[in-house]
């Protein structure tokens, strides 16, 4: 790699192996310029070049907690949903760490309703209230509807307007909430290996999007900077006298 190897950050990025890349047959064309090479035809990402960038996306994402901002964290793949879960649960923040469903940004009104319906079947059960109503029989179908809700929308139960940001674990993967971010103008933070389109989200975290341990360690850069950001906080009341001062 060129320069700055002894930057504490790839360091840090070259030991969770975050400079893994894909097979060079899988490249995509925007990746080209952060691959340092090849080795078993397997590229090589640049740390030196990727670092820089990941401190662009956490500098985006301190301005997230700074100004109190809802991120929704969007991963899918099997061995990546619990991690998604647990870092978005760290922060209080909204999560699909499953199959994303088309619409769940464009067609948010009706998400809402869905999300509103699965908050009713639950009172309903936990109150004992289904119970009075329904026979035994009818009640297993509820539990089952309830399951299935729980499952596409309970990581969406806080959220009850659009988020301001994503972090999206795999973008390639996960290219229908891509669209639909950038559809209605919703910034995203996107962890990307060289499969993916660089191009395609504004704040980019290039890396090992395949490794655990590399996306354990964005997303734990991602918390941390989101924190960071909470401590110097600007609350509505000190925007409007920044505002008049101005």
């Amino acid at each position: 790699m060129s320069q700055n190897t002894d930057s504490p950050l790839v360091e840090a990025l070259f030991k969770v192996g975050a400079h893994f890349g894909f097979s060079r047959s899988r490249r995509h064309a925007t990746m080209k310029s952060l691959v340092y090479g090849s080795k078993n035809k397997t590229d090589i990402l640049d740390l030196t070049k990727t670092a820089p960038i990941l401190e662009t996306a956490l500098t985006f994402v301190r301005g997230l907690g700074a100004h109190g901002k809802t991120v929704l964290f969007v991963g899918g793949k099997p061995e990546m949903k619990q991690l998604v879960k647990e870092t978005a649960e760290a922060l209080g923040m909204p999560y699909v760490a499953g199959r994303w469903l088309g619409g769940t940004l464009t067609n948010f009104n009706e998400i809402k309703r869905r999300i509103k319906h699965m908050q009713e079947l639950i009172g309903e059960r936990d109150t004992g209230a289904s119970a009075k109503k329904y026979t035994k029989k009818e009640r297993v179908l509820f539990d089952r509807e309830i399951n299935r809700l729980e499952e596409n929308f309970l990581g969406l139960n806080s959220m009850e307007r659009l988020p301001d940001a994503l972090v999206i674990v795999d973008t390639r993967a996960e290219s229908i909430a891509v669209s639909e971010a950038a559809t209605l103008g919703i910034p995203v933070v996107g962890i990307m290996n060289s499969d993916c389109d660089f191009s395609a989200v504004q704040y980019p975290i290039v890396g090992n999007d395949a490794s655990k341990e590399a996306v354990s360690f964005f997303l734990a850069q991602v918390v941390e900077g989101y924190r960071e950001g909470t401590k110097g906080r600007v609350l509505p009341t000190e925007e409007a006298t920044v505002a008049v001062k101005g």
